[in-house]
């Protein structure tokens, strides 16, 4: 039975490989398809945002004014601000990191105990073949070194349009935008969502990444060039399953 673990392992690690395979053998020669664009509040396991809300505050109206309050614009405020409005999010991620760390510690002891003269004891002593004048002698040393460093540099601008999908009670907006493209064999994605302040979006219905609260930023892609960069099913089976 111990035998034929390894066996299963491998059986397991085939079984893996093949649920994709039938895919795969269809789609040779052919461009990777793109998602169909869906109301994602249809979509199995979605559940609105919910989030702490403050007390609702009474609105106060001015009848004989022409001005809204909050309006950018004179007639009608062309932000979103409805569910199913669309706005525009500026991407701009700039991450740059450079740490460098370095441990360096040392200890060295040493001990020694003798017997030169013990009341003639000394003689028994030196008859064994010992020298009394050096019976116990210790050393000790203990050295630790590490070092470890970061550097990490990362750039991402682009734009792209969002839905608004669901209007908090505090007037907040939950946004979700999906943009794929595709070019020859490859299917890039991004992948935006988040709750924003209908204060902070621009007269021109756009709005910057940093201020989107919980944002969920995803760029990558899947096609021919993405599968390349993966090891196979089964090289990933045993990086997991084996302890060395």
């Amino acid at each position: 039975m111990r035998n034929a673990r390894p066996l299963l392992v491998l059986l397991a690690g085939l079984s893996t490989a093949a649920c994709g395979a039938p895919d795969r053998l269809r789609n040779i020669g052919q461009t990777p398809a793109l998602s169909a664009v869906e109301n994602s509040q249809t979509r199995p396991g979605y559940r609105p945002v919910s989030m702490p809300m403050p007390e609702p505050q009474p609105i106060s109206h001015n009848p004989n004014s022409l001005w809204r309050n909050g309006s950018r614009a004179f007639f009608r405020d062309q932000r979103a601000q409805r569910i199913g409005d669309i706005l525009t999010v500026k991407v701009r991620f700039q991450d740059q990191a450079n740490i460098q760390n370095s441990t360096n510690q040392s200890r060295t002891g040493s001990q020694s105990m003798g017997t030169p003269n013990l009341f003639g004891a000394e003689r028994l002593i030196a008859r064994t073949g010992a020298d009394p004048a050096s019976l116990v002698s210790t050393t000790g040393s203990n050295s630790n070194e590490g070092r470890g460093s970061v550097n990490r540099s990362e750039n991402l601008t682009t734009n792209v349009a969002a839905v608004v999908m669901q209007v908090l009670p505090n007037g907040n907006l939950v946004l979700e935008g999906k943009q794929e493209m595709r070019v020859n064999f490859e299917v890039r994605e991004l992948i935006v969502a988040g709750v924003v302040r209908p204060e902070d979006i621009e007269s021109d219905n756009t709005i910057d990444s940093n201020k989107i609260a919980q944002a969920r930023i995803g760029y990558g892609g899947r096609g021919q060039i993405t599968d390349q960069q993966q090891p196979r099913y089964g090289q990933q089976v045993l990086d997991v399953l084996l302890p060395f």
